[in-house]
């Protein structure tokens, strides 16, 4: 998050498009908001193992923190997003209890404020089954309109994930063009599920995303070169070997 003011201050800003920047404490929000931010998102863990690795603080601490940021973006009219990693699983703590993602994260951040919680699997192991006891949990204290999911590819399971989320109700979900990204402290968990495959698959369900699916192929594949790297979509891999 080092470079976010450059970034910032290099794209061309286009009207009713937010441009959310991650802010893990009040420091950092004051950074982004002097950077141009519009929306901010606060990125807490239900594990306690990965909160420390990630943000150097506990679940507990992290709250603390949260809570100051979001009451200051509230005060400056400036919406905030919360996402809560490990949602399906931790790579040092392993399986997360339902219970753990709704009471002691989830719960408390959509009651301090953020108008939306994306549920994180962080390291890519959760199936659909994982899923849906999840958003069982989840669901009993926060509405399916102000929930969105976040699935990474590792296990090949996002997609299915994806489906499950949206079969109960959730219309929100986190991409990756290319499917790239990832997380240092997750080892061995790959990129965000590719929004190349995702629009694929919502476009044969008959959802009408308003996306253009070859304007965001050729947009993977600028990034891909300009980064020296192989997409992960399988969507643009089958059309581009056509």
């Amino acid at each position: 998050m080092s470079d976010h003011a450059e970034v910032m201050k290099g794209i061309h800003q286009y009207p009713g498009i937010r441009y959310p920047v991650l802010t893990p404490n009040l420091q950092g929000f004051h950074h982004a908001v002097a950077a141009g931010a519009t929306e901010i998102s606060v990125f807490g863990a239900a594990s306690e193992s990965f909160s420390k690795m990630n943000i150097n603080c506990s679940i507990e601490e992290s709250m603390r923190k949260f809570e100051e940021v979001i009451k200051s973006a509230s005060q400056m009219n400036i919406p905030a997003r919360g996402y809560v990693s490990c949602a399906l699983g931790c790579p040092y703590e392993g399986s997360i209890m339902p219970q753990k993602v709704t009471e002691q994260v989830s719960k408390r951040l959509y009651g301090m404020g953020c108008y939306e919680i994306a549920l994180g699997d962080t390291t890519g192991v959760g199936t659909p089954g994982s899923m849906k006891r999840m958003l069982e949990s989840v669901m009993k204290e926060i509405p399916p309109a102000a929930l969105a999911v976040h699935c990474h590819d590792t296990y090949g399971q996002a997609l299915a994930n994806i489906l499950t989320a949206l079969q109960m109700g959730i219309n929100v979900v986190d991409s990756s063009v290319s499917g790239l990204g990832g997380c240092p402290y997750a080892k061995g968990a790959s990129g965000n599920v590719a929004t190349e495959d995702l629009i694929y698959m919502l476009h044969g369900l008959g959802v009408d995303t308003g996306v253009n699916l070859c304007k965001v192929m050729e947009a993977g594949d600028f990034i891909c070169k300009a980064v020296n790297k192989t997409t992960n979509s399988k969507v643009a891999q089958a059309s581009f070997n056509a």
